[in-house]
Order: structure tokens, then C-alpha cells, then sequence
């Protein structure tokens, strides 16, 4: 496949300076793009590469542009408009409607004819496969689910019960929806399992990442707004809300009945406390743990970086010490 440069500018509405005409058929990095691809800038620390970059093109900063000679598309959004670029050249064949002989479906399930149903998957009672979904080989949907219209569980996806997918919701391999949440009661020295009697609602546009877990709620449900995108190995504990527009980097975990608002970013290994709230737009960096509710949007973070070990068994007994020296 291939596309004038100026076609590619047309389409995503941007600007562009240089040959129009040139021919683009794919998308690269600045170090390995070749003379008919397309690489970018988004990040001034790889400017440097730029004087040896061999792209036939650059969607590149207006501001950067006088440190690329060739032709560019000129963003205030390099990073997105690259993205949006790349998916000009995805050539990823669309799954045939049809189900596979081995797929096993309920007599009371109802699945749309357009619908791609894979090798050995199980479609439980009283679920509904609409219009233009995928259901990957392995796949198992339990009682009660929907899966929207042009959503795709990739392969050996697993929705136990009462999941509520909208439309053109990615589930990569391995994730689990639907599964019990943890509830437990303490009773005369053991415990007694809560019966976890709510669902898990998927808003349109969500993406949910490799071996994610999201547990059903107790009573109510656990939401996800719409556009929410969760990296791998993420669990979402029973009730959890996560607001439209949040993004989650990988191993995170939020337990019961967090609350999380909109356009948040919570990077890769933080801990959310159960039953906290945090607000709009809050970004919570690497491995922090959240104990108590965030009310103002803004950047959060905690523990220590990395130091030499001697440093940091000192600064762990300055720690201690800060008590002590607040009471003299």
C-alpha cells in the first residue's frame, strides 16, 4: 500500500511542507525509517537522530521544523497524528462472519449473523454477540454478556457472567471479566465468601490489555467509562468506577469500590486503596500507592527513587528520625 505524502496531509487535516507527491508505504522510527516511510518527532531528546534519518517524510513539531530538511507534515500533535498516520497502512485482514464447527453456542444465545465467531469458543445462556464482533479462538463468554457492535476478544479471553462490552472494545489474550470479587467476611475465626451479585460494564472504545482482571461487582456493577485503555496485568477490584478518557500502564492494582474520574494517567505499578476518590485529570507516577482520596486534578507520587543501597539504609533511618526531631 501506498499514499502521497500530500493525500496523507489531506486526510488527517494537517499541514504540510515539501513534495507533496512523494510515495509513503509505511511507517517507521527515525533510526530505521528508509526513503518511502514515514518517521516522527514527539520527543526533543531524539532530535539528534534527525541529521541521519533516511525518511522519506517527518510528522514533525512547526517548532522543530528547521532541524528537518526533507519534506514534513507539520503537527502540534506529532505523536497522535503519527499514530493516525500508521493506521492508513494497517493492513490487518478483517475476520470473516461465520462461526467455527467446534465454537459450542447456548440454544438461548443470540449471536449476529455479520459476527466472527472463532475456533472453540463457548457462548453461554442468555448472551448476545451484536453486529461486527470478534470473538477469538478459546474465547469463553458465560451467562448473561454482551459483546457490541465491531468489539474483538482477541483469543482465550474469558467473560464469567454478567460483562457488558459496548461497541469497538478491544479484550487482548488472557483477560478475565467477570470473575468474583474478592469479598470476604470475617465470621467466629473464618472467613465467608460475599456473593458477588453485580456485572462489569465496558464503555465503547475501551481497551483492555493482556491477562487484565476486572471483577464483578458485589451489588452493583464495576464501570468503565468510554475510551478507558488498561495496559496488561492490571487488576480492577469488585465496584471499581474508572471515569471516560483514563489511561492505566501495566501491574497496577485498585481495590474494591475506588472511585477514579476522568482523563486520569496512572503509570505503571502504583496501588490504589479501596473506597478512596480521585479527581479529573490526576496523573499518579510509577509505583505509588494511593491511601486517601485525591480532590484536586494534578501529578502524584511517592516512595523513593532508585539509590545505592548504603544511601538509601541511610536515608530509611533519617526517616524514622523525622518524628523524633518534629517532638524535640
Amino acid at each position: 500500500m501506498s499514499r502521497r505524502l500530500g493525500d496523507i496531509a489531506e486526510v488527517l487535516g494537517i499541514g504540510m511542507d515539501g513534495d507533496a507527491g512523494i510515495a509513503i508505504d509505511g511507517v517507521a522510527t527515525l533510526a530505521n525509517a528508509g526513503p518511502a516511510q514515514l518517521g516522527f518527532l514527539a520527543n526533543p531528546r531524539y532530535r539528534g537522530q534527525l541529521t541521519d534519518c533516511r525518511a522519506g517524510a517527518v510528522v514533525i513539531h512547526p517548532d522543530e521544523r528547521e532541524h528537518w530538511k526533507g519534506p514534513a507534515l507539520l503537527s502540534r500533535n506529532p505523536y497522535a497524528d503519527f499514530a493516525r498516520a500508521a493506521a492508513l497502512f494497517d493492513t490487518a485482514a478483517a475476520a470473516p462472519a461465520g462461526m467455527h464447527p467446534s465454537a459450542v453456542i447456548a440454544d438461548d444465545a443470540v449471536v449476529d449473523s455479520s459476527a466472527h465467531i472463532g475456533a472453540h469458543v463457548s457462548i453461554g445462556a442468555r448472551s448476545r454477540i451484536e453486529a461486527g464482533a470478534v470473538i477469538g479462538p478459546g474465547c469463553v463468554i458465560g451467562e448473561d454478556c454482551v459483546v457490541g457492535r465491531d468489539s474483538r476478544l482477541v483469543s482465550r479471553v474469558s467473560l464469567v457472567c454478567r460483562v457488558r462490552i459496548g461497541a469497538r472494545v478491544i479484550v487482548h489474550p488472557g483477560a478475565v471479566l467477570g470473575a468474583d470479587g474478592f469479598g470476604l467476611a470475617m465470621h467466629e475465626g473464618r472467613w465467608i465468601k460475599v456473593p458477588q451479585q453485580g456485572g462489569v460494564v465496558i464503555g465503547d472504545d475501551c481497551e483492555i490489555g493482556a491477562n487484565t482482571c476486572i471483577d464483578r461487582g458485589a451489588l452493583d456493577d464495576t464501570v468503565l467509562g468510554e475510551d478507558v485503555r488498561l495496559d496488561n496485568q492490571i487488576q480492577i477490584g469488585h465496584n471499581v468506577v474508572i471515569g471516560a478518557h483514563t489511561a492505566m500502564a501495566g501491574c497496577c492494582a485498585v481495590a474494591g469500590s475506588a472511585k477514579i474520574g476522568s482523563y486520569c494517567l496512572i503509570a505503571g505499578g502504583a496501588g490504589i486503596a479501596g473506597h478512596i476518590e480521585i479527581a479529573d485529570k490526576v496523573t499518579v507516577t510509577a509505583m505509588t500507592l494511593v491511601t486517601h482520596s485525591i480532590r484536586e486534578p494534578g501529578t502524584y507520587s511517592s516512595g523513593t527513587p532508585l539509590m545505592p543501597n548504603n544511601e538509601w539504609r541511610r536515608s530509611a533511618v533519617n526517616f524514622k528520625r523525622l518524628n523524633k526531631r518534629r517532638h524535640d
